[in-house]
């Protein structure tokens, strides 16, 4: 597969020794602290040469190590040039930053993690919320919080966001969205099968309009073909698109914002702003739909009006998190599966089976999903800001150091999956006997939707949206690809990038 030049994404670890009882929920746990034994200086972790003033700058520019390299590119110079584990120093007033290329150095950090982990992230978005603001609330969201305001706001969130029977409400609307949008990729087919529009836009139609389901509490209608190009609907999916163009140049490139007012960082708030107005407007009208419906007290109520019913405002923090998180993130995980699909026709052959027998469990569509997201994840690693000191390969890390780690460098490496560079979805099946079973792997290889208490709060919604239109697609589609491989920039996120080669043949 190729890939499109843009900077690397990171990752990060832990450790523990000594022992106490703390009690949440009324349930008392062990919380594991560390005795650190004596390790070198985090300082000596094999990284890039310096130079005075300019840092590791003139690796990034022509001629140097790293230029012109794509983040997978990138991360796999660095961990062949200087093994499991490496650094990269500040730049623009950027933190340190260590990446592990080791998956259980990866869990003794994510598992050594306290109560309140930290996973930095979005500082720009934080900033507009906490200080740039007019109006600022006391909890900012699970985007941005962190410690207590972080944990204060999921607890309140967690039983709107994690019930299955709440997710379940969903299932009949989101394959409603997803029937929409077969019908819309049927109707922008040529004479050819293929479709010249930008396929990576419509698709991001289709999820803007599934998660909209799930936080607005209603259809936005984003797959009618005659959507006016100023309705609040299209204005919010340009928005939603927007922000991962401007969170990528002021979060994960080198950026005078944190000193002087850039023109990107203007553009930033501006689109935050627009983002943040709109979903209110869109839950506003949730709001007076919900307050003519006839109340059911038997009946189970929906996300929204769950939300609503803890606070107007964390409805509003939290739907705009799902709309940030939930949008280009679903997109190109449906993306990403329908080339694997379309490269592998005999998976694709046997997945069309399953769902043709209509049984009521989908293991092969599970499998297939899991093992696209193992090949080609939509983020490359996880992040985390250490709440105490480590002892890792023999290196002391020490409190308040950003730690990134590599899991699609982990994923590809034969250490861990027998044909790591395959789609095999039948890795996620087979019994323990079989060598490519999936448990021989470290568990901490991948992890597409993070880890423990800050993990995805919303992977039940992603993985039903998934589920349920690559089971009507694969149901109405014979997917085909031509051409080259396909292009996959690297950003904030990894993006399918054009041209989309696929064939879409009725069955």
């Amino acid at each position: 597969m190729q890939t499109s030049k843009l900077r690397p994404v990171f990752c990060l670890l832990i450790n523990k020794n000594f022992t106490r009882n703390i009690t949440v929920n009324n349930t008392v746990v062990k919380e594991t602290e560390e005795t650190i034994p004596q390790g070198k200086p985090w300082r000596e972790i094999p990284s890039l040469p310096s130079l005075p003033i300019i840092g590791q700058l003139h690796h990034l520019l022509p001629g140097g190590f790293l230029y012109n390299l794509s983040s997978m590119e990138f991360m796999t110079k660095m961990n062949k040039t200087y093994g499991p584990i490496t650094r990269f120093d500040p730049l623009f007033g950027a933190p340190p930053l260590i990446i592990l290329f080791d998956a259980e150095s990866s869990a003794q950090i994510l598992r050594g993690e306290n109560w309140m982990p930290e996973r930095p992230g979005f500082l720009s978005l934080q900033y507009y919320r906490n200080s740039y603001k007019k109006n600022k609330s006391e909890l900012a969201g699970l985007l941005t919080d962190h410690g207590e305001k972080w944990k204060k706001f999921r607890s309140m969130v967690n039983p709107a966001m994690l019930q299955p029977k709440t997710i379940k409400l969903y299932s009949e609307t989101l394959d409603e969205v997803a029937q929409d949008m077969i019908t819309r990729l049927k109707s922008l087919r040529g004479e050819d099968n293929t479709i010249k529009s930008k396929l990576d836009v419509e698709i991001n139609l289709w999820s803007l309009e599934s998660i909209g389901v799930v936080a607005l509490g209603d259809r936005l209608n984003c797959l009618d073909p005659n959507l006016p190009e100023n309705s609040p609907a299209r204005k919010l999916i340009n928005v939603v698109h927007d922000f991962f163009t401007v969170s990528e140049a002021l979060d994960f490139k080198p950026s005078l914002w944190r000193y002087i007012s850039t023109p990107m960082f203007k553009r930033a708030m501006k689109v935050y702003e627009d983002q943040e107005n709109l979903t209110k407007y869109f839950v506003d009208e949730a709001i007076k739909k919900l307050k003519t419906k006839n109340a059911n007290a038997d009946e189970e109520r929906g996300v929204l009006e769950k939300l609503l019913e803890i606070d107007q405002t964390v409805a509003h923090i939290m739907a705009c998190d799902m709309l940030f998180a939930g949008v280009d993130t679903t997109g190109n995980s449906v993306l990403f599966m329908l080339y694997l699909l379309a490269s592998n026709p005999e998976k694709q052959d046997k997945l069309r089976e399953e769902i043709r027998s209509q049984q009521e469990k989908r293991p092969y569509l599970k499998a297939c999903i899991k093992e696209s997201m193992r090949l080609m994840p939509v983020v490359s690693g996880n992040l985390r800001k250490t709440t105490k000191e480590y002892n890792v390969l023999g290196y002391n890390i020490p409190k308040g150091m950003f730690v990134t780690f590599a899991h699609e460098i982990m994923s590809s490496m034969e250490t861990y999956y027998p044909r790591p560079k395959e789609f095999i979805p039948e890795r996620w099946l087979v019994g323990k006997e079989d060598p490519l079973y999936y448990g021989n792997a470290h568990p901490f290889t991948t992890s597409p939707f993070g880890f423990g208490v800050r993990g995805c709060i919303g992977r039940r919604i992603a993985e039903l949206e998934i589920e349920t239109f690559i089971a009507r697609l694969v149901q109405n589609f014979k997917v085909e690809w031509f051409g080259p491989p396909l292009n996959i920039k690297n950003s904030s996120l990894n993006y399918a990038s054009g041209p989309f080669n696929f064939i879409f043949k009725d069955v």
